[in-house]
């Protein structure tokens, strides 16, 4: 297969930061006519020049419309080199993510005729952002979202103006249980609260632990009356189980309170904080509302 002298220009600006990508070369209407060794070696099938495969062909069906858009833009000049990415799918079905960047390939009157595309995995690096995020975002005890994806969580539903209701809960005597007990037996009742919460509340809940013994859990779409039910079981279902803790077999209570989601992030933790605090003053192992529901209303 040979090159012209402004396709290998082309080339050769592609290959400039890389030696180990995918070279395509594909005409006006996304068909592959060229595709450089590479393509076999990442899973792919070698393109079949006589039956014809799409470029699109390489992509995962919910990502088409975007790389058919970034390769139509290529073609019309209105890009600016950028690479998009995709997930693929394989020969053997794996899915794998790539990026991609096309540049249109033009005759001697500025006319587009194809475009030499490349392409090159990016698992590895998606893989390492996954776990920073996970680190960012994860408590590493309990495996929920901590304080910094609850606030972000809940920002985002204040400024899309959804629905629903804060809870938080608070395990009763952390502090003693640990100085009784040890730090190990009070990581133990941490564990076990966050599994009652996941299994006890709804797919679409949102549970973080915000603090020592914090957790708070954003309900959408939930009225308060509806939230107070679904606390209550919690905070009932706690009580009444003696959990097996290390070498001890205690019971675990929380306090909770529950708040509807207002029209700000500080006004909204603040009610629920005060309708924590009064749980807490008035003997604790029960759920309070916020007062005044009223008044927060979208």
């Amino acid at each position: 297969m040979n090159f012209t002298l402004q396709e290998s220009s082309a080339i050769c600006g592609l290959l400039a930061e890389s030696t180990s990508d995918i070279i395509l070369k594909s005409d006006l209407a996304g068909n592959i006519v060229y595709a450089s060794p590479g393509l076999e070696k990442q899973g792919f099938r070698m393109p079949d020049i006589r039956v014809g495969m799409r470029l699109l062909d390489l992509v995962a069906p919910e990502a088409r419309k975007g790389v058919e858009r970034a390769y139509s833009d290529a073609l019309a000049g209105s890009n600016s080199g950028d690479w998009v990415e995709f997930p693929a799918i394989t020969s053997d079905d794996r899915q794998c993510w790539f990026e991609i960047q096309t540049r249109a390939l033009k005759n001697d009157n500025g006319e587009p005729y194809g475009a030499v595309s490349i392409m090159r995995s990016i698992d590895q690096r998606r893989n390492l952002e996954q776990q920073l995020f996970a680190a960012t975002y994860t408590d590493p005890l309990t495996k929920l979202t901590n304080r910094a994806a609850f606030v972000s969580m809940l920002e985002h539903m204040i400024e899309k103006d959804m629905d629903g209701c804060l809870a938080l809960f608070s395990i009763d005597f952390f502090r003693t249980i640990n100085m009784q007990y040890g730090q190990s037996t009070g990581d133990e009742v941490l564990v076990v609260f966050s599994d009652l919460l996941r299994e006890m509340l709804r797919s679409d809940d949102l549970i973080s632990r915000i603090g020592s013994e914090r957790f708070a859990v954003l309900l959408p779409r939930t009225s308060p009356q509806e939230a107070e039910a679904i606390c209550s079981r919690v905070i009932n279902t706690l009580a009444e189980l003696r959990q097996s803790v290390g070498e001890s077999r205690f019971a675990i209570t929380a306090s909770a309170s529950v708040a509807r989601i207002g029209v700000s992030l500080d006004s909204t933790i603040e009610r629920a904080e005060m309708a924590l605090f009064v749980a807490k003053t008035k003997g604790r192992n029960r759920l309070e509302m916020e007062k005044a529901l009223q008044k927060v209303r979208h």
